[in-house]
């Protein structure tokens, strides 16, 4: 068999094409294709509803291939030790409680069962606005390539429709500023902003995540760091249950305004 250079070409295109138009019209839009993100993408199609995540950067897994500091191995407590068993990722019980695995390891089989359940992830895409109508809930998200933001070129963006938006941004919570610095908006957080993340201390921060993943806007949710970046909570370090709970549990409310928007 010979192969076409310009067969090839057309295969990747048409391919992509049909892919990104697809998703322009889903359930469930995630911004991040970090721990928390994924996570929620495999359980919202596995679920069987329609989902998508737009990651800024070349590869997913957010800060969980780096492990703490470069060393690619990361901890998860019990409680989220079944959400990596389900992944079938493997693990070491470090003493009674603390679980070790390969960072790599365990971003790439979080990545691929996402996908395998029917995610849909596209990387290089950056998220600059969010589309908003009449009753100020969010419809969508507006995006365009990063090279584009990174290259500081006027190319107008394209726009996404979704029933259900989730910030698992990190960090930056890049949507949640958006909504409260372009729009206005206030958020469902005490004085109505982002009130910024504070100091490492694993214990409360793990404990405070799963009350931080909730909807802070209509048609908006946080999850993963975004979550406790956006409610003034703890960082956590290179601990990662919490961001698989918060995964895990974004999802759930994601579910449930999808459903109820269904009625």
């Amino acid at each position: 068999m010979q192969l076409d250079d310009v067969t090839i070409s057309r295969a990747i295109t048409e391919s992509f094409m049909k892919d990104f138009q697809g998703a322009m019209d889903v359930e469930v839009a995630i911004g991040g294709a970090g721990p928390a993100g994924m996570t929620a993408a495999y359980y919202l199609a596995k679920r069987g509803i329609k989902t998508v995540i737009f990651e800024r950067s070349l590869r997913p897994g957010g800060g969980m291939p780096g492990g703490g500091m470069m060393f690619n191995t990361i901890v998860v407590q019990e409680e989220a030790k079944e959400i990596l068993d389900e992944f079938d990722i493997r693990t070491r019980e470090y003493e009674t409680g603390y679980y070790t695995a390969d960072s790599v390891e365990a971003s790439s089989a979080i990545c691929l069962k996402a996908i395998q359940a029917g995610a849909k992830i596209f990387n290089l895409m950056s998220i600059e606005d969010v589309m908003i109508r009449e009753d100020d809930r969010i419809t969508g998200l507006v995006l365009n390539w990063s090279a584009v933001s990174l290259a500081g070129l006027h190319v107008d963006p394209l726009s996404i429709r979704s029933k259900v938006v989730i910030d698992a941004t990190g960090h930056a919570s890049e949507i949640c500023h958006i909504v409260v610095n372009k729009l206005g908006g206030r958020l469902r957080t005490e004085g109505g902003g982002i009130m910024g993340e504070r100091s490492m201390w694993a214990e409360a921060a793990e404990r405070q995540i799963m009350e931080n993943t909730k909807e802070v806007y209509p048609g908006l949710i946080v999850a993963g760091m975004a979550a406790n970046a956006v409610c003034g909570a703890h960082r956590m370090g290179p601990i990662f249950g919490g961001m698989l709970l918060s995964g895990k549990r974004a999802a759930e409310v994601a579910l449930a305004a999808v459903l109820t928007d269904s009625r």
